[in-house]
C-alpha cells in the first residue's frame, strides 16, 4: 500500500512533455532526468514532487516516441504509481521494465484532484480517493508485480539469476 499527493494532468500527455527531446542525448544521468520532469508542462513538479507522490492523469498517459527517459525521469523524481484510463503501449512495457506501476481505471481521474491525498493498495487492486471513495483496478500480475517490488526488469532479472 502506498499513499501519496495527487499530481494531475490531462489526456494524451507525450513523452516529450514528460522528458523534453533536447535532453535525449546530453542529460543520461538517471537523477539528473528527475529535475527535468514535465519541465514544459508544470514548472513546479519537478522542484515539488516527493517520494510517493502519484501521477493522476487522461487517457493515453506517455504516447509519443518510445523514449525511455520519459520513465525513468518519473521515478528517479519519486513517483510511486501512474493511474489513468489508457496508456501507450511502449510507455507501459518501460514503466514495467523500470518498476513504475501503471495502474488502469477510468473512472478515478475524474474523481480525484490534483493536491488530493490518496492510497493505492495494489495486494488488493484499490485506489482509495481523498473522501474514501474506492476504485478497483485489475491487480497487478504476479511476475509484474514480481519486477515493480524488484525495481524495475533488471534488478529482478540479476536477483533470478543470482540463485
Amino acid at each position: 500500500m502506498i499513499k501519496g499527493k495527487v499530481w494531475k494532468y490531462g489526456d494524451d500527455i507525450n513523452t516529450d512533455v514528460i522528458f523534453a527531446g533536447k535532453y535525449t542525448y546530453t542529460v543520461t544521468d538517471r537523477n539528473e532526468m528527475a529535475k527535468h520532469a514535465f519541465e514544459d508542462l508544470d514548472a513546479e513538479f519537478a522542484k515539488n514532487v516527493k517520494p510517493g507522490d502519484i501521477i493522476v492523469a487522461g487517457k493515453n498517459f506517455g504516447c509519443g516516441s518510445s523514449r525511455e527517459q520519459a520513465v525513468i525521469a518519473l521515478k528517479m523524481a519519486g513517483v510511486a504509481a501512474i493511474i489513468a484510463p489508457s496508456f501507450a503501449r511502449i510507455y507501459f512495457r518501460n514503466a514495467i521494465n523500470e518498476g513504475l506501476p501503471t495502474l488502469e481505471n477510468s473512472e478515478a481521474p475524474l474523481h480525484i484532484n490534483h493536491g488530493d491525498e490518496i492510497s493505492v493498495d495494489f495486494e488488493e487492486g484499490k485506489i482509495i480517493a481523498a473522501d474514501g471513495k474506492v476504485f478497483n483496478f485489475p491487480p497487478l500480475p504476479p511476475s509484474v508485480s514480481e519486477i515493480v517490488q524488484s525495481g524495475g526488469l533488471v534488478p529482478y532479472l540479476k536477483k533470478k539469476l543470482s540463485k
